[in-house]
């Protein structure tokens, strides 16, 4: 059994905020791709569901052009308070 990795933890944090920022940026195939490598990196479960909000988003992304606030709100749901629902804040209200 491996112990925890905080490098790795770390990644999963930036491969999440990169799904965020790319959903953001109108990017929906590097956003799911951040969200995986999120979700594969992440070790205490601070991403669960991450990846299903990102490429629900992205679906939506890619037939509407745009992301919906309740898929925004999924997201924020999902990642809860802290640094990365503050980026979900920020990014939904265009900062």
């Amino acid at each position: 059994m491996t112990g925890f990795d905080g490098r790795k933890q770390r990644n999963a944090l930036t491969a999440a905020e990169k799904a965020l920022r790319a959903l953001a940026g109108g990017d929906g195939a590097r956003a799911r791709s951040a969200a995986t490598k999120a979700a594969a990196l992440d070790q205490i479960g601070a991403y669960a569901g991450l990846e299903e909000a990102v490429a629900a988003a992205a679906a939506e992304l890619d037939s509407a052009g745009s992301v919906s606030a309740p898929a925004w709100d999924r997201i924020a749901a999902v990642v809860g308070p802290g640094p990365v629902g503050f980026l979900v804040a920020e990014l939904r209200e265009g900062r």
